[in-house]
């Protein structure tokens, strides 16, 4: 087992080429150090109010709790960074329309966790594997990740097509990242956090990303209802479920369910196409067909 540290910096290429190799990337300093740490301070209330998870994958010295968009305006620094995104958003383009996101969780991990079950996190939805990825997860640190306090455990070139093979192999790293860092994975990588042997708690916030067709882990509606989404940007409501998937999926009454972010619904509705150019200049040339044809 290796350790990644002092890794070289990743722009958009080199990010992507990574994770398109290797499964895995980081891009250090992603983030400013004073807005992690603020994020911290909003978060560690909840943190302390939080019950420690049951069940063996999510870890009895584990606590874990979502709906951040809503506990800290921070949050949202997150989600919508840059280069993360369009690294992200690239990754995904070949599969979908748009990128939704999959979850905003914060995890802390106490001492005496023992190490988590290597997964893959495509593995929740029962698709294809080995030809499409599902997702990209961006793990941002709250504390310093070390080999001691249960850094993440990566298995490097497990993804895409080896995927497929259920041997783990004894080749890992650890991802030993600080504050601001962000590292990122595919839903394809196999993964899990290390065992916490130190008297620290490791504390991060994971950012996931998904196509947007799919029914995320986190029922996010819920997490963000109108009245919450209201407040949003455009763009991070479109992320959180506010905007369709062409074609058509994900709608209100046959509209962009922003409608209901307007402020102004009206009682009745007229469904609009909501369609991809391609079946778009499809649908127009069988009506103009069968218009001629009259």
């Amino acid at each position: 087992m290796t350790n990644a540290q002092n890794p070289k910096p990743a722009g958009f290429d080199a990010a992507t080429d990574l994770l398109k190799t290797q499964g895995w990337c980081v891009i250090p300093n992603a983030m400013p150090v004073e807005t992690i740490a603020a994020l911290a301070a909003d978060l560690a209330p909840i943190y302390e109010a939080t019950p420690f998870c049951e069940g063996d994958f999510y870890g009895g010295r584990t606590k874990r709790f979502g709906s951040l968009l809503k506990r800290s305006r921070h949050a949202a620094d997150l989600a919508l960074e840059k280069l993360v995104l369009s690294v992200a958003t690239g990754l995904l383009a070949p599969w979908c329309d748009t990128i939704q996101l999959n979850l905003m969780q914060a995890i802390a991990l106490h001492p005496g966790a023992p190490a988590q079950f290597p997964h893959r996190d495509q593995d929740m939805w029962q698709g294809v594997k080995g030809e499409v990825e599902y997702l990209v997860n961006v793990m941002w640190p709250l504390t310093p990740f070390t080999v001691e306090n249960g850094a993440t455990i990566l298995y490097p070139g497990s993804h895409g097509r080896e995927a497929l093979n259920e041997v783990i192999s004894e080749r890992s790293t650890v991802a030993v990242f600080n504050p601001g860092d962000a590292f990122l994975f595919l839903g394809s990588t196999l993964h899990g956090a290390g065992a916490n042997l130190s008297h620290e708690i490791r504390k991060a916030v994971i950012v996931s990303y998904c196509l947007g067709w799919l029914k995320p882990y986190e029922n996010q509606w819920l997490s963000y209802p109108p009245e919450v989404a209201r407040t949003f940007s455009p763009e991070l409501a479109g992320l959180v479920g506010y905007r369709q998937h062409r074609p058509n999926l994900g709608n209100y009454e046959g509209v962009c369910p922003s409608v209901l972010l307007t402020g102004n619904l009206p009682d009745h509705i007229g469904a609009v196409d909501a369609l991809r150019p391609d079946q778009a200049e499809a649908v127009t040339a069988h009506r103009v067909a069968q218009e001629a044809a009259t």
